[in-house]
């Protein structure tokens, strides 16, 4: 089952780099590149700060406990 699952896996993250790039592409091919990595930098960042006040709970949450209990684990 190990195996099925690793290799449905890696044909998710395979194909959304394949997508990615894709998208990169003809972003840049329409916009223009400096135009398409201006627009993907805010758009990410857009997105980072939707998250950060959409979801107070994101920038309170400490995972120090659970990296020192995986740590005294291993």
């Amino acid at each position: 089952m190990r195996g099925r699952v690793a290799s449905v896996n890696s044909m998710f993250v395979g194909s959304s780099n394949e997508l990615g790039a894709f998208e990169s592409g003809v972003t840049a091919k329409l916009m223009g590149t400096v135009t398409a990595v201006i627009f993907g930098g805010s758009m990410t960042l857009l997105t980072v700060g939707i998250t950060a006040f959409g979801s107070p709970s994101f920038r309170k949450l400490d995972l120090s406990k659970d990296i020192e209990d995986y740590e005294a684990h291993n």
